[in-house]
């Protein structure tokens, strides 16, 4: 072997060597093991046996770190990934949080255009609530609902649907409702929701 060596891997070189001398001037062979039995008043017999077990807690000890060195990477990618979604819903609830909006009205299926506040329940009606959010949220969809309140207080129709993929921040979008002849009367009122939260309302009358 022709290696040709610095002066500080000569340096290394010789205090590894020097580390492993030293290593086995300390290790004891079997006969002298042997004779610090006998000394100690304790069977050779079991020698060979003790080899094994210590032979087993070492490989043990290796395996326990290991599985500590396991675990704790799982732990530290399970914290990583809570981490990681906690960030992501709290960054999804500001976005959805700055949804407002900028217009509504009530018309008639037949004339979007106009506005209406009051409707003849004989006529047979077909309301549709439009809203315009603005600071929409461009590349997600919304998931929206309208309840539909009668004059009494109770909920007479619900609509949940969820919108396309927006493709702007200021977005229209609308829910509707059948009136018929037997549609109670009075002050009716219908309320938009993103989730569980209201985002506005109309009041109107059914005749």
């Amino acid at each position: 072997m022709n290696t040709r060596l610095t002066p500080e891997q000569l340096g290394q070189l010789v205090a590894e060597v020097e580390r492993l001398s030293q290593r086995r001037e300390a290790e004891l062979d079997r006969q002298q093991v042997e004779g610090i039995l006998q000394e100690l008043s304790l069977p050779t017999d079991l020698l060979d046996e003790a080899l094994m077990q210590l032979q087993r807690q070492n490989a043990l000890a290796v395996q326990q770190r290991r599985n500590r060195w396991f675990v704790g990477g799982a732990i530290a990618i399970f914290i990583g990934a809570v981490a990681t979604i906690s960030f992501s819903t709290v960054q999804h609830k500001t976005t959805l949080n700055r949804i407002q909006v900028y217009g509504d009205r009530l018309t008639l299926s037949n004339n979007k255009a106009v506005e209406v506040r009051a409707i003849d329940n004989q006529n047979s009606p077909k309301l549709f609530y439009q809203v315009t959010l603005q600071n929409a949220p461009v590349g997600q969809k919304l998931t929206l609902s309208c309840n539909w309140i009668d004059s009494r207080g109770n909920i007479a129709h619900q609509n949940r649907w969820t919108t396309r993929q927006i493709d702007r921040q200021v977005w229209n979008t609308h829910c509707r409702y059948q009136v018929h002849p037997g549609t109670i009367t009075g002050n009716w009122k219908v309320r938009m929701f993103l989730g569980d939260r209201p985002l506005d309302d109309a009041t109107f009358t059914v005749k």
